[in-house]
């Protein structure tokens, strides 16, 4: 039983991260837009709530440290607390990036179901502080509001929370890794 739901398990994560032609193309568009962000000077914004989070950190510390970009991401518990606290949990991002981002920035955006509040008002705040894109991650409903927000808009075919969070990984590491052009290198070598 175990054995037959963890097969149902992976085969559905699989067939969830194989990118289709769509995503292939909207992987190169994301690192056209990030590269060009850093070739200006600018900064890559990555900001998701949970998972998401833990997302958003992985993959701001991998742009910095891999490919040698200026990335941040707001999961620093004193800042979210203290503007959450003071502007409302709905614009803890959002007032984060008025206070960091720069017009030139790139957005990153990441929320499983697409609705999170706190997300879409972090986008608008980009978009307002003329970023120079926003990419968007999201899953279960095709029609949710942060999967029609972004410049590019990745949406994972699931309605399941890991297997959405889970490719979220994979294709923004994928980016990483071709930004960075290779597929194997070293923890310790420098970008």
């Amino acid at each position: 039983m175990e054995k037959e739901f963890l097969r149902k398990y992976f085969d559905r994560l699989s067939a969830a991260m194989i990118p289709s032609d769509l995503v292939l193309k909207q992987l190169l568009r994301a690192k056209g837009e990030i590269v060009s962000a850093q070739r200006a000077g600018s900064k890559i914004v990555v900001i998701g709530n949970g998972g998401s989070a833990a997302i958003a950190s992985h993959v701001s510390v991998d742009l910095t440290k891999a490919a040698g970009l200026k990335a941040v991401n707001f999961n620093e518990a004193s800042l979210l607390t203290c503007l959450s606290n003071d502007f409302g949990y709905e614009h803890g991002f959002a007032k984060a990036i008025e206070f960091y981002g720069d017009p030139g920035d790139v957005l990153i955006a990441i929320s499983s179901s697409g609705e999170s509040e706190n997300i879409l008002n972090g986008v608008r705040q980009a978009k307002k502080l003329k970023f120079r894109s926003t990419i968007t991650l999201s899953g279960m409903n095709s029609t949710n509001p942060l999967s029609k927000s972004g410049d590019i808009n990745f949406w994972v075919d699931s309605n399941v929370y890991n297997i959405i969070e889970n490719t979220h990984q994979i294709w923004m590491l994928s980016l990483v890794d071709m930004i960075v052009e290779q597929f194997e290198y070293s923890a310790n070598a420098p970008s």
